[in-house]
C-alpha cells in the first residue's frame, strides 16, 4: 500500500534540529520497511519524542493511504476577509473561489493551511500542492515559477501604527520617507514585506539605518506594535482595516511613493490572483473563467468579488 507523509509544521528550538530530522528520518525508514517488529517500532517512537521533548521540538504530521483530493490548493491563515478561521473552517472570498472551481471540473478540491512562504515553491514542484490562493500578488520572480490566473483584486499597501506615534503624514496617506529610521514589521514573504524589503536596498529607505522584522502574520505584526517591538507595519488594505477594527489603539493609512508634489503621489499597488502549476491546464482554465464570471459587473457596477469581500468583511448580510 502506497503511503504519504504530510509534516504540517515543525518548530525547532533549538541547534539540534539535524539530530531531530536523522531520528526522524530512520524511525519512518524502519516502520515503512517493516524492518522492526511493532513493538520495537513502538519502543524507538517513544525514544523519538523523548529526545525531541527535550530539544523544544514540537511536531504533528499525519499517514494518508492516498491523496484524499482531485486537487490541492494552499492557502495561508489568517488573511481576512480572503482566507480565515470561522469555527475551526476556513472560509473567505479564495475559499468561495475554490468551491466555485470544484463545482465547475465536478473535482474535490482540498484547501490546506501552511507557511505562507512555502506556497509558490510548493506549487511549483506541483508534488504536495497544484495551486496557491493566499492573495498572492503577481510578481517577476514568481510568475517564472508558476502560472498566474487573472487579477481578480487590487489591493494597496497600507502602513498600520499606534494612535499615540503615528508617522508623519502626508495629508491623508503615508510616503515611504516617513518610515525613515524606524523598524517596521509585516508579515514574511507578503508583498509588504518585499516592498519594505526593497525600498531598503534600493529605494528611498536606503542609507537611513531603516530595518525590517519578518513576522508570521500581520496580526502578530500589529501584536508587535504595541508590544514596542516594532514602530510600524506594512499590510493589505483589507488585511490592515480588518485588523485596525480588532485593535483598538490601532490606525493605519495608505502607503504612497512621493510624487514632486502631494497632487503627484501615486500608491504602492498590487494585484492578487491564484498561483497554479504550470502542468494543471485545466485548473487553470476553470480558475479563469470562474473568476471571468465572478469579476462580472451587475447593473450598480459591483462584481461578486466586491460582494464577498463585504461579506466578510463583515460589512453586508449577503
Amino acid at each position: 500500500m502506497r503511503r504519504k507523509l504530510i509534516l504540517v509544521k515543525t518548530n525547532c528550538y533549538t541547534s539540534d534540529f539535524n539530530v531531530w530530522l536523522f531520528l526522524y528520518v530512520i524511525y519512518f525508514n524502519i516502520c515503512y520497511n517493516n524492518i522492526m517488529h511493532k513493538v520495537k517500532s513502538l519502543v524507538l517512537f517513544v525514544i523519538f519524542l523523548a529526545v525531541t521533548a527535550g530539544m523544544g521540538v514540537s511536531v504533528y504530521f499525519s499517514i494518508d493511504d492516498e491523496k484524499g483530493a482531485d486537487y490541492v490548493v494552499e492557502t495561508n491563515v489568517p488573511f481576512a476577509p480572503f482566507e480565515f478561521y470561522e469555527e475551526r473552517k476556513i472560509v473567505g472570498v479564495d475559499v468561495e473561489i475554490v468551491n466555485r472551481v470544484a463545482d465547475k471540473l465536478n473535482k474535490t478540491i482540498q484547501i490546506k493551511n501552511v507557511e505562507f512562504d512555502v506556497i509558490i515553491d510548493n506549487v511549483e514542484a506541483g508534488r504536495i500542492a497544484d495551486a496557491g490562493a493566499a492573495g498572492l500578488t503577481i510578481t517577476p520572480t514568481r510568475s517564472e515559477k508558476v502560472n498566474f490566473t487573472i487579477p481578480y483584486y487590487n489591493s494597496v499597501q497600507y502602513v498600520i501604527f499606534s494612535s499615540e506615534m503615528p508617522p508623519t503624514l502626508r495629508d491623508d496617506h503615508v510616503v515611504w520617507g516617513a518610515l525613515a529610521g524606524h523598524t517596521i514589521g509585516s508579515q514574511t514573504g507578503s508583498t509588504g514585506y518585499l516592498f519594505v524589503d526593497d525600498e531598503i536596498k534600493n529605494g528611498v529607505l536606503t542609507g537611513t539605518d531603516t530595518k525590517i522584522k519578518g513576522i508570521d502574520s500581520h496580526q502578530l505584526a500589529a501584536d508587535a506594535i504595541k508590544a514596542n517591538i516594532i514602530d510600524y507595519a506594512v499590510a493589505d488594505e483589507l488585511v490592515a482595516k480588518y485588523i485596525v477594527e480588532k485593535n483598538p489603539g490601532l490606525e493605519a493609512l495608505p502607503l504612497y511613493y512621493a510624487g514632486a508634489t502631494r497632487e503627484e503621489d501615486y500608491p504602492v499597488e498590487e494585484s492578487y490572483a491564484i498561483a497554479v502549476n504550470k502542468e494543471r491546464t485545466e485548473l487553470l482554465e476553470a480558475f479563469n473563467e470562474v473568476l471571468g464570471e465572478m469579476m462580472t459587473e451587475n447593473e450598480a457596477g459591483e462584481t461578486e468579488i466586491d460582494r464577498l469581500v463585504l461579506k466578510y468583511m463583515g460589512l453586508s448580510d449577503g
